[in-house]
């Protein structure tokens, strides 16, 4: 006569025992995340520097191109001023970048072109001022160009404006 054991202690069904092995694994693979996060960080890119070229068209406008950037802006990080000569009683023009009447607008004082309709501002990129709009046609006005990013305001560039006369 044979002798069946009945054992009334049973294990842990297959499928709670492969959840809790899952669980296990993400929480050990989430710790170990969370340990080396801060050393795979990107590197910081430093402040960023523009070189800009200047160019007075025949027709009354003024075109400024990023010629050189040294990373990829944020159009909302951009700003501009165009700043009268000294002695001369006229008013600053200042914008951003993204503002709706300066990013690819036609027919405003100052416009940006997005060559790569990226919406970031990139080594090709250009600023068309109407001179006669703007009243810098006789030239001498400054047009300063900045990023604003975590470490304050960079100043990318000032341009002095050529004549347009």
């Amino acid at each position: 006569m044979r002798r069946e054991r009945v054992c009334e202690d049973e294990a842990v069904s297959p499928v709670i025992a492969t959840v809790l092995l899952m669980a296990i694994t993400v929480l050990l693979a989430s710790a170990a995340y969370l340990m080396i996060d801060d050393a795979v960080g990107a590197p910081d890119k430093g402040a960023p520097y523009a070189t800009m070229s200047v160019r007075a068209l025949d027709n009354g406008f003024q075109v400024v191109r990023f010629t050189e950037l040294s990373q990829n802006l944020h159009t909302s990080s951009v700003s501009f001023s165009i700043v009268p000569p000294a002695g001369i009683n006229a008013s600053s023009i200042t914008g951003h970048v993204n503002d709706a009447n300066v990013y690819g607008s036609v027919g405003e004082t100052v416009t940006f072109h997005d060559r790569d309709a990226s919406f970031t501002v990139n080594r090709g990129d250009y600023f068309v001022i109407n001179a006669t709009a703007a009243g810098t046609e006789e030239g001498g006005w400054t047009m300063f160009v900045r990023s604003q990013g975590t470490s304050g305001t960079n100043e990318l560039a000032a341009m002095p404006l050529p004549a347009t006369e």
